[in-house]
């Protein structure tokens, strides 16, 4: 594939100009007339180089108003608001548009919510019923096909190095695997899952497989032998039932969690989370500082129901707490875990009723929806040791979450814990912003659709600032 950027040498009157580039996409280097007509989309022209006298001279940095740090859903999301404003921007990825989506997820995932819900508003996920659930590589092909759509400026294979403020001057140095970039703005929309923690329970000469669930792809990547799986939100959940459904023996660590219906009185969760406004939700509940949901798109969506899990052959345990000479030890609060979900599970569908009563709604009763089976052997009798090597457990799988890496964000913008300040994206740091971030705005914020709003308000920000920018610069000129 050619560089789709075109560098500036000598008195050519060609300039270094992005032009949309993903994955498959064939990228037509033209003359400067049609590179105008392709950098429209992203404010007249994307980037810019000036021009360097010899050929072997230091390259001089590229420069753009805004470059935007990752082409996953956040990345294309905020190319689409900063081109339709007009803002010349650049986006930069390391690896390939939504590359998590294709190969940091295991091999049967599907999105947790229905298409008709789970997209951009710009365009729907062809050849799928509104109610399917996508799987990990019908959602990558959409957003790479998305990017196109909309003539993101994206250039892929680039890493950004480090990001520092201008010394006496404005905007901030960008270094790359591709050389410097100078950009007024800098969004990071990398996101918070970036790097997978396995906490440092077991040590790695105990001799069993351990691997987190980001590196996980199907059962037949793992050992012989039963198999632990600690964390039971969406992903936890979904790969212990695929495990137990392959013939092992699987153990289920839960921890506190929600768990919604999937659907109830015929409408999916996402729309009773939508009325009910808790998708609107500012903050997570308090004391907490995350909220695991259980729920799953996988076999066109279900409720997840621990009981039912438990009944197919699953053991459930505790929260996972230590490991001492190969015994893993779980606290006592199995029983309070799984209440608590079912209290939360309760709840939606109280609220659910009220909502269609109060608001005179048509929907189907759904009295069934309310019978809980009996607790589980593992509930009434939990485990509060396993000894691994006697129970025939070979592989851990950790489905604990990621934890975000700014490293190559040098600026300050982070509180003393490493956490981004910033408010709806909008950085302690001017000029500095966030995107993909859980709980940026909302509760949504982590989902396709809630990062597309989200990403909305972060190019509001940074045109108002443009704005205050041009003003300045007009009254200079006048001499004021």
């Amino acid at each position: 594939m050619p560089d789709p950027l075109v560098r500036m040498g000598g008195m050519s009157s060609t300039r270094r100009v992005a032009v949309s580039t993903t994955e498959n996409i064939p990228v037509r280097i033209a003359d400067e007339t049609a590179l105008e007509s392709v950098a429209h989309h992203a404010g007249s022209e994307a980037v810019s180089r000036q021009p360097v006298s010899e050929q072997d001279a230091p390259v001089p940095p590229l420069e753009t108003d805004v470059l935007v740090v990752g082409a996953g859903q956040a990345g294309v999301a905020m190319s689409e608001h900063l081109g339709s404003r007009g803002v010349r921007h650049l986006v930069l990825e390391r690896n390939r548009v939504a590359e998590q989506w294709r190969t940091g997820r295991w091999d049967s995932l599907a999105a947790n919510g229905p298409v008709w819900h789970d997209r951009f508003p710009g365009m729907e996920f062809p050849d799928l019923e509104p109610g399917a659930f996508a799987s990990k590589d019908q959602v990558a092909e959409y957003f790479a096909a998305y990017a196109e759509r909309i003539g993101a400026p994206i250039r892929t294979g680039v890493e950004v190095t480090s990001v520092r403020r201008n010394e006496g001057g404005a905007g901030f140095r960008v270094e790359t695997s591709d050389g410097p970039v100078d950009a007024r703005y800098v969004v990071a929309a990398t996101g918070a899952f970036q790097h997978p923690v396995i906490p440092p329970v077991v040590p790695a000469e105990a001799g069993l497989h351990q691997i987190h669930s980001n590196s996980y792809r199907n059962p037949a990547q793992l050992p012989e032998g039963a198999v632990l799986v600690v964390g039971a939100g969406s992903s936890g959940v979904q790969i212990a039932d695929e495990i137990q459904k392959s013939g092992r023996q699987v153990y289920l660590s839960v921890g506190p969690h929600d768990r919604p219906p999937r659907s109830y009185r015929g409408r999916d969760f996402v729309w009773w989370l939508g009325v009910l406004g808790k998708w609107d939700a500012a903050t997570p509940p308090q004391g907490a500082k995350h909220v695991t949901i259980a729920v799953s798109g996988a076999n066109g969506g279900r409720t997840v129901d621990f009981r039912e899990l438990a009944a197919s052959g699953i053991r459930l345990v505790g929260r996972t707490t230590s490991f001492e000479s190969g015994t893993m030890r779980f606290a006592d609060d199995l029983r309070t875990n799984i209440e608590n979900g079912d209290d939360n599970y309760l709840s939606l569908l109280d609220e659910a009723d009220a909502y269609v009563e109060s608001n005179g709604l048509d929907l189907p009763e759904e009295p069934d929806a309310r019978l809980l089976a009996p607790d589980p052997e593992s509930v009434t009798n939990p485990l509060r040791d396993l000894d691994l090597v006697g129970a025939g457990v070979t592989s851990i799988i950790w489905a604990t979450g990621y934890v975000a890496d700014y490293s190559w964000l040098q600026v300050d913008a982070f509180d003393d814990n490493g956490k981004p300040k910033h408010q709806r994206g909008v950085s302690a740091e001017p000029g500095i912003y966030f995107l993909g971030l859980p709980w940026q705005s909302r509760r949504g914020s982590s989902f396709i659709w809630g990062v597309w709003h989200d990403a909305g308000h972060v190019a509001d920000h940074i045109g108002i600032q443009q704005s205050y920018r041009v003003h300045n610069e007009a009254a200079r000129r006048r001499g004021q």
